[in-house]
């Protein structure tokens, strides 16, 4: 699949996403920034996009600001999500992730406001809470769409299957080099780095017995894109 077809498909896969948390009960408003941390992870193709936007609005700058904020506890993810899904079908357990990281702010937030909201990781977008995070410390997700949640993620691994995932940060940083921002454009990008971990395509869905049918409806949705 050629790189506009993929970002056509992400950008419906977001789409849809947006017509799915319509029905959902969130507290999420303008301004509440309780979950903007820089422990969130993206694709490589999520990342093309966003530098794409970046450069083009006149925000380059948020590059700069990103390679000077940059927390040395991020999060930097072992595994895949589709990478998980198969380890759990096979029965074998997933390494370890680094349990303390970064409590601090997004490097592009500013004023408790997202400059780059409009193309926002979907990490960033599945961050919902039924209450106010900033209040009771910590969110509420219901079950049922931490299930919706992990689906997303699998399909948008599943369209940058020849890219990689990495924290936020790491993988704009990558895609500021124009060398890196060109050879991912032509499917020529190497593995760029121990921060950085192989996408996978689907082999298995992560679904518990009990959602299977509620969720049938949003897998067929996203079989159709």
């Amino acid at each position: 699949m050629y790189l506009e077809q993929r970002l056509n498909v992400l950008n419906k896969v977001y789409g849809l996403y947006n017509d799915v948390a319509k029905n959902l009960d969130v507290a999420c408003k303008k301004y509440c920034a309780a979950c903007c941390t820089p422990n969130v992870t993206m694709t490589t193709l999520e990342g093309y996009l966003i530098a794409n936007h970046m450069t083009s609005n006149g925000q380059a700058n948020l590059f700069r600001n990103i390679q000077s904020k940059i927390s040395r506890n991020r999060f930097k993810p072992q595994i895949t999500t589709n990478r998980l899904a198969d380890l759990c079908m096979k029965g074998d357990d997933p390494p370890e992730e680094e349990k303390k990281h970064s409590n601090k702010s997004c490097p592009v937030l500013k004023d408790n406001l997202c400059p780059i909201y409009e193309v926002r990781p979907f990490g960033c977008r599945c961050f919902i809470s039924k209450h106010d995070c900033s209040k009771a410390g910590y969110a509420k997700v219901d079950p049922f769409v931490m299930t919706v949640n992990t689906l997303f993620l699998q399909f948008v691994e599943h369209i940058d299957s020849m890219g990689f995932s990495g924290n936020f940060a790491d993988v704009l940083l990558l895609m500021a080099s124009n060398e890196n921002h060109g050879n991912y454009k032509m499917n020529t990008l190497n593995h760029p780095g121990p921060d950085f971990v192989p996408n996978l395509k689907i082999k298995v869905l992560m679904v518990p017995p009990e959602h299977r049918i509620k969720v049938k409806p949003v897998i067929d949705a996203l079989l159709n894109l």
